[in-house]
């Protein structure tokens, strides 16, 4: 093991996550450079251990039982308070594109409001996402009409098979709907290190979102205009972390919108007494709002179970209501899973991974 390798043990894993539940680690590890996640891999090897990999904790579910191998934290960084860290390109083609490479370990939401300020377009409506850079491509994060594959260009990873450095093209990392290779056909393989974001100098923002279009209707507003809309949005739904807000233990959208073929939709309409919202997927398919299914099954905001409940302000989001725990998150995500599914045949699918369970 090297030497700056620090290992811990038993180490807390709620305080880590936005949930503020869950377990400790048996073992830990807070990795700032590439040697550190090796070193922490080939740990994990000699003592045939599960490995983690840890960003902001914005989007898992930790057991109450905590998880019984390697948490590897990703530490490193990139965007510093100067900015004067950042590797940027110019890329002299038909666009004049901007590339940007930024650590996994990068704030999210710090790293937009640095594209925002340059007046570089394309994630401006992913303004306000808790979390760090490395968990955008795992789970292609997306809002207001944006998705994090629009943009990426690349993505640097550690193989867990090799123990060599990759570096994935966009097409490789296989993104669809918050999908890509990592949460999918290669789970656990791949660590991602950093990822290059290809963005539009002087570029329009997207207004692709009912509500934005609705807030900018005859307007064209700047980038920074989109990113204070998109965060006024967010508040408005406890959707940014604010200390004084009630539902701010949360992990943010708690159900994927599930695409079904145009019959399931059609099926659905027939019985149902109020119109049936739907997002056109592709000729054969539509996305159906999970919230919409989660209301229309009886589960109205601020519906609690127990320590756990939905956000009084947003319907897909499951928050900690104070000292609940895993087993109560969990209790309450498949109660709604059973009335949706009774209700429409539809079983909704949740976004945050789950550990240790």
């Amino acid at each position: 093991m090297a030497a700056d390798l620090i290992l811990q043990e038993n180490v807390p894993l709620a305080p880590l996550t936005t949930l503020k539940v869950g377990g400790p680690a048996r073992y830990f590890v807070r990795a700032e450079n590439e040697l550190q996640i090796i070193d922490g891999l080939n740990f994990a090897r000699k003592k045939d251990l599960d490995v983690l990999v840890l960003g902001g904790g914005s989007n898992v579910l930790v057991s109450d039982k905590g998880f019984d191998g390697l948490v590897i934290q990703m530490a490193m960084t990139r965007l510093d308070a100067k900015r004067s860290a950042f590797e940027k390109e110019k890329n002299h083609g038909p666009q004049d594109l901007v590339k940007v490479t930024i650590a996994a370990g990068d704030d999210w939401d710090a790293f937009v409001q640095f594209c925002v300020e340059n007046n570089w377009a394309g994630v401006e409506c992913l303004s306000g996402i808790p979390g760090s850079v490395g968990g955008t491509p795992v789970q292609n994060v997306g809002a207001y009409g944006q998705e994090v594959s629009e943009t990426i260009l690349a993505v640097r990873c550690i193989d867990t098979t090799s123990l060599e450095p990759v570096r994935l093209t966009n097409a490789e990392c296989g993104f669809s709907y918050r999908t890509s290779i990592f949460n999918s056909t290669a789970k656990g393989r791949f660590i991602v290190y950093d990822v290059t974001f290809q963005l539009a100098p002087n570029g329009r923002p997207k207004i692709a979102y009912k509500d934005l279009m609705e807030r900018f209707e005859g307007e064209t507003p700047s980038l920074s205009e989109v990113r204070e809309g998109v965060l006024q949005i967010r508040r408005a739904k406890s959707m940014v972390i604010d200390a004084e807000d009630p539902n701010r233990l949360s992990a943010g959208s708690f159900f994927k919108n599930p695409i079904v073929p145009n019959e399931k939709y059609a099926e659905i309409a027939a019985i149902s007494d109020a119109g049936v919202p739907k997002f056109e997927v592709d000729a054969t398919s539509v996305k159906i709002p999970a919230a919409w299914l989660i209301e229309q099954s009886g589960f109205h905001k601020g519906f609690r179970l127990g320590n756990s409940g939905i956000s009084t302000r947003h319907t897909l989001a499951i928050i900690n209501c104070g000292g609940a725990s895993a087993s109560e998150i969990v209790a309450l995500k498949e109660t709604i899973q059973a009335g949706v599914e009774q209700n429409f045949g539809i079983l909704l699918q949740p976004e945050p991974v789950f550990v240790g369970f």
